[in-house]
């Protein structure tokens, strides 16, 4: 049996929405990668007994180790702590190693010399985040707040105590892993694979009938754990499986090809930033945006090292900008609308010859709420594809939703038209 863990994500600012769970996901995620099921994710305020009760809800569940994110700080609202100390009968103490450690990074962080007195009020926080549960291990701090693994006792699972700050919890990961608590808590897990497939212009019901005739169809698929999402217009299929269960996989990845060729694009788990890298390869690359407003150029420069490709963007809002920097005819826009093929065309190639681009992709639409005209709906948007020595292609698609969806898909779908093109 694998071993099996429960998050808890603290946090009256996540838990009213007034900013995302990031934590939580990734965690599991890593978790899942490194074989551990994840059973239960939970989001709770920085009240103790709301802490406590998630606390004995997962121990009744009878989990082997419990993560919890958030309330690490000095402020009195951060308990997180002092709650699982409580939760595991273990008494606090000041640690003076952590005590040494944080105040080392404060003085750095404020600038005080080695040999100034610290203030009281700053030398009571730090004493807070060192204060450390009798028998947990200590994790060094990222930011001023430290990590605790706490061993399993008396029929409680092992506690892994990180902090609320994403940056600081995933660079502390590695460590925590290694802790003899957690370690031990995880010595069942299992010895899993993951895989995942990416596909695009492949609908999720159309995935289903595939899914339907492979459990019919395939000896051992019963032991393929399949999950699958439609994110920002592209269907991901991850796929979890004992080892022992490679030629189930091996088998429904061959049926997923053969029934659905052209629309996959990763069958390694690769990206599309990662699929248009490596298109792009000894080639550059411009865009010309309207209706996604550089969203287009900001996706292919998200990636360390696109500087070796991208060449710039030009984002023509307005249609003056379409005609003065980009050099689309008046008269074609007078004519046609912005919104229209032959317009995302010469945005296409206007960018090309302003930027000496082997490829250059544009957008024009209408991401609503308003806009609209007649035969041109909310959602319409025209893409022009400009690559040396071919000619300019266009095409229009109509996206659904509200407008921050319109971008993203439109996004999405520019992008897609690049890779598709010079794959």
């Amino acid at each position: 049996m694998s071993a099996r863990a429960g998050i808890i994500v603290t946090g009256t600012e996540v838990l009213s929405g007034q900013i995302p769970d990031e934590n939580g996901p990734w965690v599991a995620s890593r978790l899942l990668e490194s074989g551990v099921a994840v059973d239960h994710l939970t989001i709770c305020g920085d009240r103790p007994a709301d802490l406590l009760a998630q606390l004995d809800f997962l121990t009744d569940q009878r989990v082997d180790l419990i993560v919890t994110t958030g309330g690490l700080g000095p402020t009195a609202d951060d308990l997180t702590v002092a709650t699982v100390a409580d939760f595991c009968d273990r008494p606090l103490h000041v640690d003076p190693v952590l005590t040494q450690e944080i105040t080392g990074i404060i003085r750095r962080w404020r600038r005080y010399a080695d040999g100034d007195p610290l203030p009281d009020a700053l030398t009571a926080a730090i004493s807070k985040q060192a204060a450390v549960p009798e028998g947990a291990e200590p994790i060094s701090p990222t930011g001023t707040a430290p990590g605790m693994a706490i061993p399993a006792t008396d029929g409680r699972p092992a506690v892994l105590i990180l902090p609320g700050p994403p940056r600081e919890l995933r660079a502390m990961w590695p460590q925590a892993l290694d802790t003899a608590a957690v370690t031990a808590a995880l010595a069942d897990r299992d010895d899993v694979e993951h895989r995942t497939v990416r596909a695009y212009g492949l609908t999720e019901a159309e995935l289903a009938v595939t899914l339907r005739r492979a459990e019919a169809e395939l000896p051992g698929f019963g032991e393929l754990e399949i999950t699958t999402c439609m994110r920002g217009g592209e269907v991901v299929i991850d796929t979890r499986f004992p080892r022992s269960a490679g030629p189930a996989y091996r088998a429904l990845e061959t049926l997923l090809r053969q029934e659905h060729e052209p629309q996959l694009f990763a069958l390694d788990g690769s990206t599309l930033d990662d699929a248009l890298a490596a298109v792009l390869t000894g080639r550059t690359i411009a865009t010309a945006e309207s209706c996604t407003g550089g969203l287009v150029a900001a996706r292919l420069t998200d990636r360390a090292g696109s500087s070796s490709y991208v060449l710039g963007g030009i984002v023509s809002y307005a249609n003056e900008v379409k005609s003065g920097a980009l050099g689309v005819p008046e008269t074609l826009i007078a004519e046609l609308g912005a919104v229209s093929e032959p317009v995302a065309a010469a945005m296409a190639d206007g960018a090309r010859h302003v930027t000496g681009a082997d490829v250059a992709v544009s957008t024009s639409g209408i991401a609503g709420p308003g806009g609209a005209v007649p035969g041109k709906p909310v959602g319409t948007v025209c893409f022009g594809l400009a690559i040396a020595g071919r000619p300019t292609r266009t095409v229009t698609r109509m996206f659904p939703g509200d407008r921050a969806t319109v971008r993203t898909l439109a996004t999405t779908f520019a992008l897609h038209l690049v890779l598709d093109a010079l794959r």
